[in-house]
């Protein structure tokens, strides 16, 4: 047992370096490895998803291959340099390039601005800071009332077009069951479509901006009892946002790639049933 005159006295200093005087800070664990992870998975999505972006290729696997997969990250596909058979008709005409470089910046928009991700990003890349009893890497400090942080506050919106977007997502894992002169099936590629939508679907309603649409600004749930029943809805998943931000954002990139193998004939989107 320690006792008090054992104890280390540290000195505080008014106004000074967080975490004692002189030193980042006087955390002796592994404090650096949260952020390192976290700095490493978005980095690697931003790379992976912006390079799946410009490729505009093998992100659809249509009536050849007797399946009806295609890529979240190029779905709605309703531009005119759509691979054929991967839309219901061409909407946008004058866009030529990939798709998908209109398609995500609403989802990349939502997780952006999402308000799990700014505690992910402002620490793990900002160092801002980079954990708790960690020294700030600014030396300033302004919030989010400036250009570019003042954006953040266009995450509701970002919201709702997430939820459309998971709509379509959800019409095309259902369109994944067909299997063009088959019939209905299911196999791997379904699943993942699957598991995709669920996630996404998990991510977005455990969102705090769902949260606060269900319940928020509300005086009295007695006299709004739908929305008090939304709110008990989606209150347990918000405990768990975390977990369903990195989960969606792991699973999308694999069913892109997952898509992307088999549209390019590097593995086989085995039938089950």
């Amino acid at each position: 047992m320690t006792t008090v005159e054992e104890a280390t006295v540290t000195a505080v200093e008014i106004s000074g370096t967080r975490g004692g005087p002189d030193v980042p800070t006087l955390r002796r664990d592994g404090w650096w490895v949260q952020p390192l992870v976290s700095a490493t998975i978005l980095i690697a999505f931003v790379v992976y998803s912006t390079w799946a972006a410009f490729v505009n290729k093998e992100y659809f696997v249509g009536t050849a291959s007797h399946r009806d997969l295609l890529s979240p990250f190029y779905s709605p596909c309703l531009v005119a340099s759509c691979v054929p058979g991967s839309h219901p008709a061409t909407v946008i005409t004058w866009w030529t390039i990939s798709p998908a470089l209109l398609i995500l910046i609403f989802p990349l928009g939502f997780r952006l601005t999402c308000y799990y991700y700014r505690r992910a990003y402002y620490r793990s890349i900002w160092l801002s800071p980079p954990n708790c009893a960690v020294a700030d890497a600014h030396s300033s400090y302004s919030g989010e009332t400036r250009f570019p942080l003042i954006l953040q506050n266009a995450h509701r919106w970002f919201f709702y077009f997430g939820l459309i977007l998971n709509v379509i997502l959800t019409i095309d894992a259902v369109e994944a069951f067909r299997e063009p002169g088959l019939g209905i099936g299911v196999s791997v590629g379904t699943l993942v479509l699957c598991v995709n939508a669920v996630l996404l679907w998990l991510y977005s309603l455990s969102c705090h901006s769902c949260r606060h649409l269900c319940g928020g600004q509300v005086k009295s749930f007695s006299k709004h009892p739908i929305r008090h029943k939304l709110w008990k809805l989606v209150t347990p998943l918000n405990a768990h946002h975390m977990k369903f931000a990195w989960a969606s954002l792991i699973f999308v990139a694999l069913t892109d790639l997952y898509v992307r193998l088999v549209a390019s004939g590097t593995i086989p989107d085995h039938r089950l049933f």
